[in-house]
């Protein structure tokens, strides 16, 4: 064993027993807990991240799956009828890994297609859609999400269809959703890299925009005009827009621009795709 190994084993139970002695005052309820947790971080027993992730456990303890779903209306879906010609590009366009299925509309999710089951089509086999379908997973909105994230790794599973009590879908929860409560955002292959610019144009003449880029900056790059004088940051500048802190795929549409909301979780917006809407055109009169 190295002596970096034997340092990190003893300091290790040594940060446990300090911790330990700490909470021997036995809290009597949550925010007692939450107010030794914090003193705990005062006196430097915890780091920041530490005490973020364990008040995101106790959170994730009292909320429920309506609490994290992404909306009905807001929900990717492809339709059974489709060809694959036509599906494919969106799939590539919204960069999901798994996508609810449906027969007639929203209400009627008849399986998950994992989008690298579609390599079987490109690879020139005989491709059937249907045959693809792994099982949906249907769940209460009221479930709770500790419960939820069991379940997801028990069954490893990673995606399930929310319904009301009606039986109607009233969204779809992903494991990377009730991740979030607790780690918070969690980056993909897709998401931004740190080193790259704030603002990307793509090939469909839309731009890729970080939330922290500055206002400034954004007027420069788009054209626009925005003042910085009460928001310093275009992310601050569109959460305003929305009035509340928008879930991933949430639009807004103001001053010709349409900003959707990529990455959010319930903290902070992180980046959103902003597109260019064509000017109204001004109609004239001709004299007659």
């Amino acid at each position: 064993m190295s002596e970096d190994d034997k340092q990190n084993t003893h300091e290790k139970p040594r940060w446990l027993e300090r911790l330990s002695n700490f909470l021997l005052r036995e809290p009597e309820d949550r925010e007692q807990l939450i107010e030794l947790l914090h003193s705990a971080y005062a006196n430097n027993l915890l780091d920041a991240d530490a005490l973020s992730m364990i008040e995101g456990v106790l959170q994730v303890s009292e909320m429920q799956v309506r609490d994290v779903m992404i909306p009905r209306s807001q929900m990717d879906v492809i339709d059974i009828t489709d060809p694959p010609e036509k599906f494919i590009p969106f799939v590539i366009e919204t960069a999901h890994s798994r996508f609810p299925v449906i027969e007639e509309n929203k209400d009627d999710v008849i399986g998950i297609l994992l989008a690298k089951d579609l390599l079987r089509y490109y690879a020139g086999e005989d491709f059937e859609v249907r045959d693809m379908l792994r099982p949906a997973v249907f769940i209460p909105e009221s479930k709770r999400l500790n419960v939820l994230l069991k379940e997801f790794r028990s069954n490893r599973n990673h995606i399930a269809i929310v319904v009301d009590e009606y039986g109607g879908v009233a969204g779809m929860v992903t494991i990377e959703d009730v991740l979030e409560q607790i780690v918070g955002d969690i980056e993909d292959e897709y998401d931004f890299d740190e080193t790259e610019d704030n603002i990307i144009r793509d090939v469909n003449g839309r731009y890729r925009v970080k939330a922290l880029t500055e206002i400034a900056d954004f007027n420069e790059a788009l054209g626009t005009n925005f003042s910085d004088e009460e928001y310093s940051t275009i992310g601050g500048l569109v959460v305003s827009k929305f009035g509340h802190l928008p879930k991933r795929g949430e639009q807004v549409t103001f001053d010709n621009l349409s900003f959707t909301a990529l990455r959010a979780d319930s903290r902070r917006l992180h980046s959103m795709s902003v597109e260019m809407l064509a000017k109204p055109e001004i109609e004239t009169e001709t004299a007659g």
